[in-house]
């Protein structure tokens, strides 16, 4: 009997170790990104394997439908699209703000004239394994879907000086590194609505 109890406490041991490292699972910079997959507004399932398929990079952005500060890059993001069309670059969008429905950003997508894959994320599982915080915030992933650069567009709301994206993306398409210095900044938007996944989370 003292044995029998003994392996189940071990089983549930493991168990809550095994769901512990699920939890708190974040891709690093210079990492590979795991695939994963999500459905758009029309309830099409993408994985990031397949978008990321002969791509020379990957932007993955946490984009909002309720941001006035993620509206003000919606301009932007349409012509960071345009110039890196013909460099084989995918754009894709992530909403995980848990109030912002598939309607939301259907209606916003086609809006602001965003013609590439803006993804729901439910429970903000992705958002939580990208530690993704705000709208907008980007995460940019190279051929080998290797975590490269993430934080802000540019450094200004209005008006910016530096092109943070812009100048990690040429560098990435040129295969050459980014400067250590320059693999992070600061992400500057609405934080997003997570799901309350305990009694105690107590993330805006």
């Amino acid at each position: 009997m003292k044995k029998f109890v003994l392996i189940s406490a071990l089983i549930v041991v493991t168990a809550l170790s095994v769901s512990s490292k699920d939890a708190q699972e974040r891709v690093k910079l210079d990492a590979v990104v795991k695939d994963f997959r999500l459905k758009d507004t029309e309830g099409k399932s993408h994985a990031l394997k397949q978008l990321s398929e002969k791509k020379t990079a990957v932007v993955v952005l946490f984009l909002a439908t309720q941001c006035p500060i993620a509206t003000d890059y919606a301009e932007r993001i349409v012509a960071l699209v345009e110039a890196y069309a013909e460099k084989d670059v995918q754009f894709v969008g992530i909403n995980s703000n848990r109030q912002e429905t598939v309607e939301d950003i259907a209606e916003y997508s086609e809006k602001h004239g965003f013609e590439f894959p803006v993804l729901k994320d439910p429970g903000n599982k992705i958002a939580d394994y990208f530690a993704a915080r705000r709208t907008p915030e980007v995460f940019l992933l190279d051929k080998e879907r290797v975590l490269r650069y993430r934080g802000a567009i540019d450094d200004k709301r209005d008006t910016p000086t530096k092109h943070y994206l812009r100048t990690a993306l040429d560098l990435v398409i040129a295969a050459q590194e980014i400067p250590e210095k320059s693999k992070k900044t600061r992400a500057v938007g609405c934080t997003i609505k997570r799901v309350r996944k305990t009694s105690v989370d107590r993330t805006p």
